[in-house]
């Protein structure tokens, strides 16, 4: 029996960037993938999270062919995104969030059918799929108006149409719901999974901030820092790999020095924060129950008030925290991608 072609493998795949220095300085050489091995299953729904500068636009250029490796090797659908590009972007198509689409003289309809045609659909094809799409989005209404009278939303939502315009084999989403609001998020994340259970065999590889957004899509999550595949398993598996460890969420007055004191502690794994309404939300990942009474001892005896307390389950946010060091939300190195 012949071997069934992944949707996206890549074996040691490395890309290095050459960064401009002063003037009269060398460039500085800076990583942005490290020998990352990856494959990615025909009808998967995967994502890949991490911080800005982690290396997921590189890799997603990489295989959509924008952008060639340094070293190692990818091939999407069986082909090498080196020597076989062509072959690799007639199954492919990619949408990025934020991105402009189309032209803003032309209408909604018109710039769809353009890039139909850029994709070589015939035109019954391309103009009966604009307006399935254009009822599934709400946009029936909007197809004659330009693109320059569209909100930042409804562009968006006009990009997403042109991703899937195509019905590709494989398809990339950079951070699609960017930038959206709650419902016109929820409107695309309910047509992926739509679009993904109807279509046995098609793939999608997706790159998002949105924690929620990945559980509850992806099939199975890769977790990508400095480069590096840090983890790769279902959401569920991530999660219950922290299971040992006991999580808490606290919330209290302010506390500057909270990160490093709390973190001396012995058994404090990770500590996490964020803001919240003039309060400090702080999840602590331990090594047991019983190093919460040293927690509480600490954050009291610094004259810091406990508003609330309580333990929970791990989340996938706790998974990527007790991995990379810090959440999606907190600040990293500028993204080189």
């Amino acid at each position: 029996m012949a071997e069934k072609i992944l949707a996206v493998r890549t074996e040691r795949l490395t890309r290095v960037y050459r960064v401009a220095r002063k003037r009269g300085q060398p460039p500085q050489e800076r990583i942005a993938l490290q020998e990352v091995d990856l494959e990615i299953y025909p009808g998967e729904l995967f994502g890949l999270l991490g911080p800005n500068g982690a290396g997921k636009t590189t890799l997603i250029k990489i295989l959509t062919t924008l952008l060639l490796p340094t070293s190692g090797r990818a091939w999407v659908a069986g082909y090498d995104v080196v020597t076989q590009p062509e072959a690799i972007r007639r199954r492919i198509n990619m949408v990025a969030g934020g991105e402009s689409c189309g032209y803003g003289l032309l209408t909604v309809r018109e710039n769809l059918w353009m890039f139909s045609q850029f994709y070589g659909l015939d035109n019954r094809t391309a103009r009966r799929r604009i307006e399935e799409l254009l009822e599934r989005f709400e946009l029936r209404d909007r197809g004659d108006s330009r693109m320059s009278d569209l909100s930042t939303g409804l562009r968006q939502k006009v990009n997403i149409i042109r991703g899937f315009l195509t019905d590709p084999e494989i398809l990339f989403l950079d951070e699609p719901t960017l930038g959206l609001d709650v419902n016109a998020a929820r409107q695309i994340r309910s047509f992926v999974r739509s679009w993904i259970r109807e279509r046995p065999g098609r793939t999608i590889l997706l790159t998002t901030h949105y924690m929620l957004e990945a559980e509850e899509l992806c099939d199975r999550v890769a977790i990508i820092d400095r480069g590096r595949i840090l983890a790769c398993d279902t959401p569920q598996e991530l999660k219950h790999r922290l299971q040992r460890d006991a999580i808490f969420s606290i919330e209290v007055t302010a506390f500057p020095q909270h990160a490093k004191l709390l973190g001396e502690i012995p058994g404090v794994r990770q500590v996490h924060h964020r803001h919240h309404n003039g309060h400090l939300e702080l999840d602590l990942i331990l090594e047991e129950e019983g190093v919460i009474g040293p927690v509480i001892s600490t954050l009291t005896a610094n004259g810091v008030h406990i508003l609330t307390l309580r333990k929970r389950e791990p989340t996938l946010e706790d998974v990527f925290v007790s991995l990379v060091g810090r959440g999606l939300s907190e600040a990293g190195e500028e993204d080189l991608e």
